[in-house]
């Protein structure tokens, strides 16, 4: 891409649970893992995991691109999850990247925008991933209280499964599909580039957020588990009862017959 512009202005969107990237045709592609080509005057990077980004296109533009992506996007959220930033054109021969300011290029070139692109893509599926764990920690609180307050825990053990289910979704998505942790495929051919992924990295705290949230759903998987065995175990005192009580009471049957039988 030229380098005309001064800046260039990013979005990202996490439009759903998965992008079908495949068989995307353009006759300005850039690169297929992940798949980018040229639009007009910017560029589009499509990542699988459900994250559009935008670079350099206008509102119309933006809104051409979602609406054709559309048929493409599996398990599309209400709710898109986005990220803004701005890339400008620098004359230091240190790529920089200014806090919560603009990240400063030598060049716009394919492979510096893929970086860009991917912390950027990584960083808006943290956000909504965080937001997940929050709500699910909303939930939990009351249980929590519940049981310390009144010693009391849910009734409904279809709850607690939910809140597991919750905890898996988000660590399947950080760990699997979007590996957060693994540097883009670029790389491997630009290493020089290394230095400027790991400026992004820190900038958006990318490591960090991910050990949160590892920590964050520990908590969660170990405080459902107890729950669900307190619940359990509260089940299993009730059955035995019942099973006591039904023997008593056949003990009784039986000792009334052989009594009404004597008589």
């Amino acid at each position: 891409m030229g380098t005309a512009k001064a800046a260039l202005s990013i979005r990202a969107l996490l439009v759903g649970d998965r992008l079908n990237t495949s068989d995307v045709e353009s006759r300005d592609l850039i690169s297929t893992t992940p798949v980018a080509f040229h639009l007009d005057a910017g560029v589009v990077v499509l990542f699988r995991y459900g994250v559009v980004v935008m670079i350099g296109l206008g509102p119309d533009e933006q809104t051409k691109v979602l609406t054709a992506l559309k048929p493409r996007v599996v398990g599309e959220i209400a709710r898109y999850e986005e990220e803004f930033t701005r890339v400008e054109l620098c004359d230091d021969a240190d790529e920089t990247v200014q806090p919560g300011g603009p990240i400063c290029l030598k060049e716009f070139s394919n492979d510096r925008l893929l970086v860009v692109a991917d912390a950027l893509a990584k960083s808006t599926v943290l956000a909504h991933d965080e937001r997940r764990v929050s709500a699910v920690f909303d939930v939990i609180e009351p249980f929590a209280q519940e049981l310390a307050t009144h010693g009391r825990t849910p009734r409904r053990r279809t709850e607690i499964l939910k809140l597991i289910g919750n905890a898996l979704l988000v660590q399947q998505r950080v760990s699997g599909r979007v590996a957060v942790a693994e540097k883009p495929d670029v790389l491997w051919e630009k290493p020089e580039l290394e230095r400027l992924y790991a400026r992004l990295e820190d900038e958006y705290e990318l490591k960090e957020r991910v050990d949160a949230l590892e920590r964050k759903l520990t908590v969660i998987a170990e405080t459902a588990n107890a729950l669900t065995d307190i619940i359990d175990t509260r089940r299993a005192l009730r059955l035995e009862l019942a099973i006591v009580l039904l023997i008593v009471f056949e003990i009784a049957i039986a000792i009334y017959q052989i009594v009404a039988a004597k008589h």
